[in-house]
C-alpha cells in the first residue's frame, strides 16, 4: 500500500496543473519524477510499472498529470503546448522541491516529457539525476542536444519503427559515454508491436527490467 497526495499549481495562462505524489509513507530522501506523453499517461503500461517499480525501492514519485488533451487547449498550437509544458512543469517542480528536501533523484520522460525533462536537468539539484528517456522526441533540436550534451547517468529506449527514431540524430546519442541506449527492432512510438500483443507484453517486460537495473 501507498499514500497518495492529488495537489494542484497554477500553470501556463493561469490553468490548473494537477499532479500526485506517491509514497510508502516512510520519510524518503529519494524522488522519481514520471513526465508522460499527452495521450501515454501514468495510468499507461509503462509509467504505470515504472511507478510500481520506484515506490517498491521506497521512493516517493512524482507524477505531473499535465492534461493537454482537454479541450481548453485546443486551440494551442503545438509549439504552444511546448511552452505551455515547459513552464507547467518547472510550476510542479517548484512547489515540490520547495515544501520538500530529497537528495536522489531519476527523472522518467516519455515521448512529449522529454521536452520538459530535456530543460529541467540543468537544475543544479538534478546535476547527479539518473534520466530516462523513454521514446524521445530527438528531431526536436532542444531534445537532442539535451541528450547529446548530458552529463547525467542516463537510458534511452526507443522502437526503430517510431516516428521520432531518426537514425542520424540517434547515431550522434549513442556516441555520448553516458547514456547507455536500446533500440528495439520493429516497435512503434508506444514501445509495442502494432500486431502482436503477447510480443508487445514481452517488450513491456523488458523495458521495466532494463529500467530496475539502471
Amino acid at each position: 500500500m501507498f499514500n497518495v497526495i492529488t495537489r494542484t499549481v497554477k500553470g501556463y495562462k493561469e490553468l490548473a496543473i494537477p499532479f500526485s505524489i506517491l509514497s510508502r509513507g516512510e520519510d524518503s530522501k529519494d524522488l522519481a519524477i514520471i513526465l508522460p506523453g499527452v495521450g501515454y499517461t501514468v495510468k499507461a503500461p509503462l509509467l504505470h510499472y515504472a511507478s510500481e517499480l520506484f515506490l517498491r525501492k521506497s521512493y516517493d514519485v512524482l507524477q505531473v498529470n499535465y492534461q493537454y488533451k482537454n479541450k481548453v487547449y485546443d486551440n494551442f498550437t503545438f509549439e504552444e503546448i511546448t511552452e505551455a509544458m515547459k513552464w507547467d512543469v518547472k510550476t510542479v517542480f517548484d512547489d515540490v522541491l520547495t515544501n520538500k528536501t530529497y537528495e536522489n533523484f531519476y527523472l522518467i520522460g516519455k515521448s512529449l516529457g522529454t521536452i520538459a525533462m530535456s530543460y529541467e536537468l540543468k537544475r543544479e539539484c538534478f546535476k547527479n539525476a539518473k534520466a530516462i528517456w523513454l521514446t524521445p522526441l530527438m528531431q526536436r533540436d532542444d531534445v537532442l542536444s539535451a541528450m547529446v550534451r548530458s552529463k547525467n547517468k542516463s537510458l534511452c529506449i526507443i522502437g526503430d519503427k517510431d516516428p521520432c527514431y531518426i537514425e542520424e540524430r540517434y547515431s550522434k546519442v549513442i556516441e555520448n559515454p553516458n547514456i547507455t541506449s536500446k533500440l528495439i527492432p520493429k516497435v512503434n512510438h508506444s514501445l509495442e508491436y502494432d500486431e502482436d500483443v503477447v510480443e508487445s507484453i514481452d517488450v513491456l517486460k523488458m523495458v521495466i527490467s532494463e529500467i530496475e537495473q539502471f
